[in-house]
Protein backbone atom coordinates (compact mmCIF):
# COMPACT_ATOMS: atom_id res chain seq x y z
CA UNK A 1 0.00 0.00 0.00
CA UNK A 2 1.24 3.48 -0.86
CA UNK A 3 2.45 5.47 2.12
CA UNK A 4 0.56 8.70 2.66
CA UNK A 5 2.70 11.82 2.93
CA UNK A 6 0.60 13.22 5.77
CA UNK A 7 1.24 10.21 8.07
CA UNK A 8 4.38 11.47 9.89
CA UNK A 9 2.83 14.94 10.27
CA UNK A 10 -0.26 13.50 11.99
CA UNK A 11 1.91 11.21 14.12
CA UNK A 12 3.82 14.23 15.38
CA UNK A 13 0.66 16.33 15.90
CA UNK A 14 -0.98 13.59 17.97
CA UNK A 15 1.68 14.11 20.62
CA UNK A 16 0.63 17.75 20.97
CA UNK A 17 -3.14 17.97 20.50
CA UNK A 18 -6.15 16.08 19.25
CA UNK A 19 -6.22 15.58 15.45
CA UNK A 20 -9.31 15.87 13.23
CA UNK A 21 -8.81 14.13 9.88
CA UNK A 22 -11.45 14.75 7.21
CA UNK A 23 -11.77 13.93 3.53
CA UNK A 24 -13.90 12.16 0.93
CA UNK A 25 -15.33 8.76 1.79
CA UNK A 26 -13.09 5.87 0.69
CA UNK A 27 -10.01 8.06 0.22
CA UNK A 28 -8.04 6.08 2.81
CA UNK A 29 -8.82 7.76 6.15
CA UNK A 30 -9.63 4.53 7.97
CA UNK A 31 -6.62 2.70 6.51
CA UNK A 32 -4.35 5.57 7.51
CA UNK A 33 -5.79 5.81 11.02
CA UNK A 34 -5.31 2.09 11.58
CA UNK A 35 -1.60 2.54 10.84
CA UNK A 36 -1.42 4.47 14.11
CA UNK A 37 -2.95 1.68 16.22
CA UNK A 38 0.28 -0.30 16.51
CA UNK A 39 2.41 2.81 16.84
CA UNK A 40 0.38 4.13 19.78
CA UNK A 41 -1.16 0.92 21.14
CA UNK A 42 -4.57 2.31 20.25
CA UNK A 43 -8.25 1.36 20.07
CA UNK A 44 -10.60 2.04 17.16
CA UNK A 45 -14.26 3.06 17.55
CA UNK A 46 -16.71 3.84 14.76
CA UNK A 47 -20.09 5.52 15.11
CA UNK A 48 -21.39 3.22 12.36
CA UNK A 49 -21.17 0.27 14.79
CA UNK A 50 -24.10 -0.11 17.21
CA UNK A 51 -21.82 -1.62 19.87
CA UNK A 52 -19.29 1.20 19.52
CA UNK A 53 -22.04 3.83 19.64
CA UNK A 54 -23.16 2.50 23.00
CA UNK A 55 -19.58 2.47 24.28
CA UNK A 56 -18.99 6.04 23.13
CA UNK A 57 -22.20 7.47 24.56
CA UNK A 58 -21.52 5.83 27.91
CA UNK A 59 -17.84 6.82 27.71
CA UNK A 60 -16.71 3.27 28.52
CA UNK A 61 -13.46 3.71 26.62
CA UNK A 62 -10.46 1.40 26.81
CA UNK A 63 -8.31 2.90 29.56
CA UNK A 64 -5.23 0.87 28.53
CA UNK A 65 -5.05 2.41 25.05
CA UNK A 66 -2.70 5.32 24.48
CA UNK A 67 -4.64 6.35 21.35
CA UNK A 68 -8.38 6.49 20.79
CA UNK A 69 -9.59 6.67 17.20
CA UNK A 70 -13.17 7.89 16.68
CA UNK A 71 -14.44 7.32 13.14
CA UNK A 72 -17.55 9.07 11.74
CA UNK A 73 -18.19 10.67 15.13
CA UNK A 74 -19.67 13.76 13.44
CA UNK A 75 -22.86 11.72 12.87
CA UNK A 76 -23.52 12.09 16.61
CA UNK A 77 -25.46 15.31 17.08
CA UNK A 78 -23.61 16.29 20.27
CA UNK A 79 -20.21 15.14 19.06
CA UNK A 80 -18.27 18.36 19.69
CA UNK A 81 -19.35 18.84 23.31
CA UNK A 82 -18.90 15.11 23.93
CA UNK A 83 -15.41 15.20 22.44
CA UNK A 84 -14.47 18.32 24.39
CA UNK A 85 -15.33 16.58 27.65
CA UNK A 86 -13.47 13.39 26.74
CA UNK A 87 -10.39 15.31 25.64
CA UNK A 88 -10.26 17.63 28.65
CA UNK A 89 -10.55 14.72 31.06
CA UNK A 90 -8.02 12.44 29.32
CA UNK A 91 -5.55 14.63 27.42
CA UNK A 92 -2.62 13.75 29.68
CA UNK A 93 -3.06 9.99 29.20
CA UNK A 94 -4.59 9.47 25.76
CA UNK A 95 -4.08 10.83 22.25
CA UNK A 96 -7.22 11.24 20.15
CA UNK A 97 -7.69 10.98 16.38
CA UNK A 98 -11.11 11.78 14.91
CA UNK A 99 -11.85 10.86 11.28
CA UNK A 100 -14.86 11.58 9.10
CA UNK A 101 -16.06 11.74 5.51
CA UNK A 102 -17.65 15.14 6.00
CA UNK A 103 -16.20 18.57 6.62
CA UNK A 104 -15.60 18.33 10.35
CA UNK A 105 -14.69 22.01 10.41
CA UNK A 106 -18.21 22.95 9.26
CA UNK A 107 -20.36 20.42 11.09
CA UNK A 108 -20.08 22.37 14.32
CA UNK A 109 -23.75 21.94 15.29
CA UNK A 110 -23.79 24.95 17.60
CA UNK A 111 -20.31 26.49 17.68
CA UNK A 112 -16.70 25.42 17.85
CA UNK A 113 -16.38 24.26 21.45
CA UNK A 114 -13.11 22.52 20.51
CA UNK A 115 -11.24 25.74 19.75
CA UNK A 116 -7.53 25.43 20.58
CA UNK A 117 -7.73 21.71 21.26
CA UNK A 118 -7.01 20.20 17.84
CA UNK A 119 -5.05 20.21 14.61
CA UNK A 120 -7.12 19.84 11.45
CA UNK A 121 -5.96 17.84 8.41
CA UNK A 122 -7.56 16.94 5.11
CA UNK A 123 -6.75 13.68 3.34
CA UNK A 124 -6.91 13.80 -0.44
CA UNK A 125 -6.94 11.14 -3.14
CA UNK A 126 -3.49 10.01 -4.27
CA UNK A 127 -1.42 12.70 -5.95
CA UNK A 128 1.25 12.02 -8.56
CA UNK A 129 4.08 12.78 -6.14
CA UNK A 130 2.64 10.33 -3.59
CA UNK A 131 2.40 7.62 -6.24
CA UNK A 132 6.00 8.28 -7.31
CA UNK A 133 7.26 8.55 -3.73
CA UNK A 134 8.68 12.04 -4.32
CA UNK A 135 9.83 14.16 -1.41
CA UNK A 136 8.28 17.58 -0.93
CA UNK A 137 10.19 20.37 0.77
CA UNK A 138 7.93 23.35 1.39
CA UNK A 139 10.75 25.87 1.74
CA UNK A 140 10.93 29.38 0.31
CA UNK A 141 12.45 28.15 -2.96
CA UNK A 142 9.81 25.59 -3.88
CA UNK A 143 8.75 27.63 -6.94
CA UNK A 144 12.31 27.45 -8.28
CA UNK A 145 12.42 23.72 -7.61
CA UNK A 146 9.34 22.86 -9.67
CA UNK A 147 10.33 20.49 -12.42
CA UNK A 148 13.73 19.80 -10.84
CA UNK A 149 12.87 16.40 -9.30
CA UNK A 150 14.30 13.03 -10.37
CA UNK A 151 14.88 12.35 -14.04
CA UNK A 152 12.84 9.15 -14.40
CA UNK A 153 9.49 9.73 -16.07
CA UNK A 154 6.22 9.51 -14.19
CA UNK A 155 4.11 9.76 -17.35
CA UNK A 156 2.69 6.24 -17.07
CA UNK A 157 1.63 6.92 -13.47
CA UNK A 158 0.01 10.19 -14.53
CA UNK A 159 -1.85 8.31 -17.26
CA UNK A 160 -3.03 5.80 -14.66
CA UNK A 161 -4.30 8.54 -12.36
CA UNK A 162 -6.02 10.23 -15.29
CA UNK A 163 -7.86 7.05 -16.31
CA UNK A 164 -8.63 5.54 -12.91
CA UNK A 165 -8.80 8.50 -10.53
CA UNK A 166 -6.82 8.96 -7.33
CA UNK A 167 -9.02 7.08 -4.86
CA UNK A 168 -7.18 4.04 -3.48
CA UNK A 169 -9.56 1.26 -4.58
CA UNK A 170 -10.01 2.17 -8.26
CA UNK A 171 -6.39 3.28 -8.68
CA UNK A 172 -4.98 0.15 -7.04
CA UNK A 173 -7.21 -2.06 -9.21
CA UNK A 174 -5.28 -0.94 -12.32
CA UNK A 175 -8.46 -1.79 -14.23
CA UNK A 176 -10.76 0.66 -16.00
CA UNK A 177 -13.60 -1.87 -15.74
CA UNK A 178 -13.24 -2.23 -11.96
CA UNK A 179 -12.74 1.52 -11.64
CA UNK A 180 -15.99 2.19 -13.51
CA UNK A 181 -17.86 -0.31 -11.31
CA UNK A 182 -16.54 1.39 -8.17
CA UNK A 183 -17.47 4.83 -9.51
CA UNK A 184 -21.02 3.74 -10.34
CA UNK A 185 -21.58 2.76 -6.70
CA UNK A 186 -19.77 5.72 -5.22
CA UNK A 187 -22.19 8.45 -6.27
CA UNK A 188 -25.19 6.47 -5.09
CA UNK A 189 -23.56 5.72 -1.73
CA UNK A 190 -22.56 9.34 -1.24
CA UNK A 191 -26.14 10.52 -1.66
CA UNK A 192 -28.07 7.60 -0.20
CA UNK A 193 -25.87 7.10 2.85
CA UNK A 194 -23.88 10.27 3.62
CA UNK A 195 -26.45 12.90 2.64
CA UNK A 196 -29.28 10.96 4.23
CA UNK A 197 -27.41 10.55 7.54
CA UNK A 198 -26.28 14.17 7.88
CA UNK A 199 -28.69 16.48 6.10
CA UNK A 200 -32.40 17.23 6.49
CA UNK A 201 -33.30 16.67 2.83
CA UNK A 202 -35.71 14.20 1.28
CA UNK A 203 -35.37 14.52 -2.51
CA UNK A 204 -32.40 12.16 -2.77
CA UNK A 205 -33.28 11.14 -6.33
CA UNK A 206 -32.79 14.63 -7.70
CA UNK A 207 -29.65 15.22 -5.61
CA UNK A 208 -28.22 12.11 -7.23
CA UNK A 209 -29.25 13.44 -10.65
CA UNK A 210 -27.55 16.73 -9.79
CA UNK A 211 -24.34 14.94 -8.79
CA UNK A 212 -24.26 13.20 -12.19
CA UNK A 213 -25.22 16.36 -14.09
CA UNK A 214 -22.46 18.42 -12.46
CA UNK A 215 -19.80 16.34 -14.21
CA UNK A 216 -20.86 17.99 -17.47
CA UNK A 217 -20.19 21.48 -16.08
CA UNK A 218 -16.49 20.95 -15.25
CA UNK A 219 -14.28 23.30 -17.23
CA UNK A 220 -16.95 25.97 -17.58
CA UNK A 221 -18.36 28.56 -15.22
CA UNK A 222 -21.16 27.07 -13.17
CA UNK A 223 -24.68 28.08 -14.21
CA UNK A 224 -27.09 27.51 -11.34
CA UNK A 225 -29.93 28.67 -13.56
CA UNK A 226 -29.31 25.93 -16.15
CA UNK A 227 -29.21 23.31 -13.41
CA UNK A 228 -32.39 24.71 -11.88
CA UNK A 229 -34.20 24.35 -15.19
CA UNK A 230 -32.90 20.82 -15.77
CA UNK A 231 -33.95 19.62 -12.31
CA UNK A 232 -37.14 21.72 -12.11
CA UNK A 233 -36.34 23.10 -8.68
CA UNK A 234 -35.60 26.57 -7.33
CA UNK A 235 -32.30 28.42 -7.57
CA UNK A 236 -31.98 28.34 -3.77
CA UNK A 237 -32.54 24.57 -3.71
CA UNK A 238 -29.77 23.89 -6.24
CA UNK A 239 -27.39 26.14 -4.29
CA UNK A 240 -28.21 24.31 -1.08
CA UNK A 241 -27.69 20.88 -2.66
CA UNK A 242 -24.33 21.88 -4.07
CA UNK A 243 -23.26 23.15 -0.63
CA UNK A 244 -24.25 19.77 0.81
CA UNK A 245 -22.11 17.98 -1.78
CA UNK A 246 -19.24 20.31 -0.91
CA UNK A 247 -19.57 19.57 2.81
CA UNK A 248 -19.40 15.86 2.02
CA UNK A 249 -16.30 16.23 -0.15
CA UNK A 250 -18.09 15.28 -3.34
CA UNK A 251 -17.30 18.51 -5.18
CA UNK A 252 -15.51 21.81 -4.57
CA UNK A 253 -15.81 25.24 -6.13
CA UNK A 254 -13.12 27.65 -7.28
CA UNK A 255 -14.03 31.37 -7.11
CA UNK A 256 -12.82 34.00 -9.58
CA UNK A 257 -9.77 36.19 -9.14
CA UNK A 258 -10.98 39.72 -9.87
CA UNK A 259 -8.55 42.61 -9.44
CA UNK A 260 -10.24 46.00 -9.39
CA UNK A 261 -8.26 47.39 -12.33
CA UNK A 262 -9.38 44.60 -14.66
CA UNK A 263 -12.95 43.97 -15.76
CA UNK A 264 -12.92 40.45 -14.42
CA UNK A 265 -15.73 38.10 -13.52
CA UNK A 266 -16.50 38.62 -9.83
CA UNK A 267 -19.20 36.07 -8.92
CA UNK A 268 -19.35 33.02 -11.20
CA UNK A 269 -17.52 30.01 -9.77
CA UNK A 270 -16.12 26.89 -11.41
CA UNK A 271 -16.86 23.46 -9.98
CA UNK A 272 -14.68 20.36 -9.80
CA UNK A 273 -14.96 16.82 -8.43
CA UNK A 274 -12.70 15.25 -5.84
CA UNK A 275 -12.92 12.18 -8.10
CA UNK A 276 -11.82 13.68 -11.43
CA UNK A 277 -12.42 10.41 -13.31
CA UNK A 278 -16.17 11.08 -13.12
CA UNK A 279 -15.65 13.68 -15.84
CA UNK A 280 -15.94 12.22 -19.35
CA UNK A 281 -14.48 15.00 -21.50
CA UNK A 282 -10.66 14.49 -21.60
CA UNK A 283 -9.78 18.19 -21.45
CA UNK A 284 -12.17 18.90 -18.60
CA UNK A 285 -11.04 15.76 -16.75
CA UNK A 286 -7.40 16.78 -16.91
CA UNK A 287 -8.22 20.30 -15.76
CA UNK A 288 -10.07 18.69 -12.84
CA UNK A 289 -7.07 16.48 -12.02
CA UNK A 290 -4.82 19.55 -11.89
CA UNK A 291 -7.41 21.40 -9.76
CA UNK A 292 -7.34 18.60 -7.16
CA UNK A 293 -3.53 18.62 -7.09
CA UNK A 294 -3.48 22.39 -6.58
CA UNK A 295 -6.17 22.17 -3.89
CA UNK A 296 -4.05 19.53 -2.19
CA UNK A 297 -1.13 21.97 -2.25
CA UNK A 298 -3.30 24.72 -0.74
CA UNK A 299 -4.57 22.40 2.01
CA UNK A 300 -1.03 21.17 2.74
CA UNK A 301 0.26 24.72 3.20
CA UNK A 302 -2.73 25.53 5.43
CA UNK A 303 -2.87 22.36 7.53
CA UNK A 304 0.89 21.76 7.87
CA UNK A 305 2.54 25.16 7.42
CA UNK A 306 -0.23 27.43 8.72
CA UNK A 307 -0.33 29.58 5.57
CA UNK A 308 -3.68 30.87 4.32
CA UNK A 309 -4.06 29.82 0.68
CA UNK A 310 -6.68 30.23 -2.03
CA UNK A 311 -7.20 28.57 -5.38
CA UNK A 312 -8.93 30.80 -7.95
CA UNK A 313 -9.39 31.20 -11.67
CA UNK A 314 -9.21 34.30 -13.88
CA UNK A 315 -11.77 35.36 -16.45
CA UNK A 316 -12.59 38.77 -17.88
CA UNK A 317 -16.02 39.91 -19.01
CA UNK A 318 -14.80 39.71 -22.62
CA UNK A 319 -13.55 36.13 -22.36
CA UNK A 320 -9.84 36.17 -21.41
CA UNK A 321 -9.41 33.18 -19.11
CA UNK A 322 -6.59 31.49 -17.18
CA UNK A 323 -7.38 28.19 -15.49
CA UNK A 324 -5.85 28.73 -12.04
CA UNK A 325 -4.34 31.45 -9.85
CA UNK A 326 -2.69 30.31 -6.60
CA UNK A 327 -2.71 32.85 -3.75
CA UNK A 328 -0.92 32.86 -0.41
CA UNK A 329 -2.16 35.38 2.17
CA UNK A 330 -4.24 37.02 -0.54
CA UNK A 331 -1.28 37.60 -2.88
CA UNK A 332 -1.10 35.78 -6.25
CA UNK A 333 2.01 33.58 -6.29
CA UNK A 334 1.68 31.68 -9.57
CA UNK A 335 -0.74 31.04 -12.41
CA UNK A 336 -1.38 27.78 -14.28
CA UNK A 337 -2.85 27.18 -17.72
CA UNK A 338 -3.74 23.55 -18.50
CA UNK A 339 -3.55 21.86 -21.92
CA UNK A 340 -3.83 18.29 -23.16
CA UNK A 341 -0.96 18.61 -25.65
CA UNK A 342 1.75 21.04 -26.74
CA UNK A 343 0.37 24.40 -27.87
CA UNK A 344 1.77 27.86 -28.49
CA UNK A 345 2.08 30.07 -25.45
CA UNK A 346 -1.46 30.97 -24.39
CA UNK A 347 -2.37 34.58 -25.17
CA UNK A 348 -4.61 34.73 -22.10
CA UNK A 349 -1.57 34.15 -19.87
CA UNK A 350 0.17 37.01 -21.62
CA UNK A 351 -2.88 39.22 -21.08
CA UNK A 352 -2.96 38.41 -17.36
CA UNK A 353 0.77 38.79 -16.72
CA UNK A 354 0.98 42.14 -18.51
CA UNK A 355 -1.65 43.52 -16.11
CA UNK A 356 -1.12 41.71 -12.81
CA UNK A 357 2.18 41.19 -11.02
CA UNK A 358 2.60 37.44 -10.51
CA UNK A 359 6.05 35.97 -9.78
CA UNK A 360 5.67 32.82 -11.89
CA UNK A 361 3.33 31.19 -14.38
CA UNK A 362 3.12 27.73 -15.90
CA UNK A 363 1.59 26.32 -19.04
CA UNK A 364 1.44 22.56 -18.57
CA UNK A 365 0.30 19.83 -20.92
CA UNK A 366 -0.64 16.24 -20.22
CA UNK A 367 0.89 14.70 -23.33
CA UNK A 368 3.30 17.44 -24.43
CA UNK A 369 7.10 17.41 -24.30
CA UNK A 370 7.94 21.12 -24.69
CA UNK A 371 9.97 22.48 -21.78
CA UNK A 372 11.22 26.07 -21.94
CA UNK A 373 10.98 29.53 -20.37
CA UNK A 374 9.18 32.26 -22.29
CA UNK A 375 10.39 35.84 -22.68
CA UNK A 376 9.23 38.00 -19.73
CA UNK A 377 5.73 39.49 -19.62
CA UNK A 378 5.36 42.22 -17.04
CA UNK A 379 8.48 40.91 -15.33
CA UNK A 380 7.18 37.30 -15.19
CA UNK A 381 8.36 34.40 -17.33
CA UNK A 382 6.12 31.46 -18.23
CA UNK A 383 7.49 27.95 -17.79
CA UNK A 384 6.04 25.79 -20.55
CA UNK A 385 6.49 22.20 -19.42
CA UNK A 386 5.04 18.67 -19.28
CA UNK A 387 2.36 18.36 -16.59
CA UNK A 388 4.13 15.32 -15.17
CA UNK A 389 7.12 17.47 -14.16
CA UNK A 390 4.92 20.14 -12.62
CA UNK A 391 2.55 17.87 -10.68
CA UNK A 392 5.24 15.65 -9.21
CA UNK A 393 6.77 18.77 -7.61
CA UNK A 394 3.62 19.34 -5.51
CA UNK A 395 2.84 17.50 -2.24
Amino acid sequence: MLKRRIEPIIQDDLRRKMVLLAGPRQCGKTSLSLEFLNLFSGHYYTWDSAADRKTLINEKLNSESKLWIFDELHKYRRWRNWLKGVFDQNRSKHSILVTGSARLDLYSRGGDSLQGRYFFHRLHPFTLSEVLGEKFLSDHDWLKNIGMSSSHSGQSDLDGLFKLGGFPEPFSSASERLSDRWRLRYGTQLVREEVKSLEAVQDLDRIELLFDRLAQTVGSTLSINNLREDLEVSHVTVQNWIRILERLYGVFRVPPFGPVKIKAVKKETKLYFWDWARVEDPGARFENLVAVHLLRFAHWLEDVEGKKCELRYFRTTVGHEVDFIFLIKGVPVFAVEVELSDRPLDTNLKYLLERIKIPMAFQISKNGTNDFLSPPFGGCRVRVMPAEKFLRSLP
